[in-house]
């Protein structure tokens, strides 16, 4: 893809060291709130490591990470302009997000979160996290390479952005407090595949005004989405696929509603909680 522009909200910070806890691995996926898997731990006994208060400026440059730094920048300025648009179009203020670039470990509004949580956005503070070491891990472990891949992860949480300014975060938060277990990971997969598809929206509307894709990179976002999907996480960290434990979507799902904004390019087919099948 062809990035264009440098994003506004972009902060090179966080803490360095040796990260926060050894969240389990499913909190690899895409995530929308890392407290809610922090706050799980039992943190009596010392469940959590204090990370070194090491400031950035003073930790080694990863081969790359400059570069890596402004292409993240790039696309979040796209995903700025293109929500800002889309926005206005149905008579909405958009209100751009933050996206902090971290090493190691975090301090957010949602609490402490280190490089194992992955790429998550806080509602709280409004803010995108992200250790740049995930995308070595996303191309490493789970075999997506790329630039839009990249970009894939990126537009994805800034779609949890768009879900927290349209008020879906809010109200998911509230059904999720009257419902069992079961129901409360429909509901997360639902939140997570509307963000996917948001994700769809932006390139879409992205290339239709900037001319962003190349040949090959839709390729490289749906391979992304199938790669972060829970049944292949569960069937490669478990040895078997439990989908009542779903909560980001199965690789199919999160390639089928990529795709369904990428074609639809509106949010109104984005509805993930209304549709008759998932």
């Amino acid at each position: 893809m062809t990035p264009v522009g440098m994003g506004r909200g972009v902060r090179v910070g966080g803490i360095g060291g040796l990260g926060l806890v050894a969240v389990l691995l499913i909190s690899m996926f895409l995530g929308v709130d890392p407290s809610l898997i922090l706050n799980s731990i039992p943190m009596d006994g010392g469940g959590g490591v204090e990370p070194a208060a090491v400031p950035r400026t003073q930790q080694p440059r990863r081969p790359g990470e400059d570069q890596q730094v402004e292409f993240v920048s790039a696309v979040l300025a796209q995903t700025e302009d293109t929500w800002s648009a889309t926005f206005q179009e149905i008579g909405r203020t958009y209100q751009e997000p933050q996206l902090v670039v971290f090493e190691g470990a975090v301090q957010s509004a949602c609490g402490m979160a280190g490089s194992a949580t992955g790429p998550f956005y806080c509602p709280a503070d409004r803010k995108l996290y992200l250790d740049l070491s995930f995308f070595d891990e996303l191309e490493r472990r789970f075999g997506a390479s790329g630039d839009f891949a990249q970009a894939y992860v990126i537009a994805h949480e800034v779609g949890h952005h768009v879900q927290n300014l349209l008020g879906v975060m809010d109200e998911v938060d509230r059904l999720r407090r009257q419902l069992d277990r079961a129901q409360a990971n429909q509901l997360s997969v639902m939140t997570e595949l509307q963000a996917d598809c948001f994700a769809g929206v932006w390139a879409r509307r992205t290339h239709q005004s900037q001319q962003i894709l190349e040949e090959g990179d839709i390729e490289e976002g749906l391979t992304a989405a199938s790669a972060v999907g829970d049944d292949r996480i569960q069937a490669a960290t478990r040895g078997y696929v439990v989908p009542d434990a779903f909560t980001h979507g199965s690789s199919e799902q999160r390639m089928r509603w990529f795709r369904q904004g990428l074609e639809r390019g509106t949010v109104e087919a984005c509805d993930t909680f209304n549709a008759g099948r998932l």
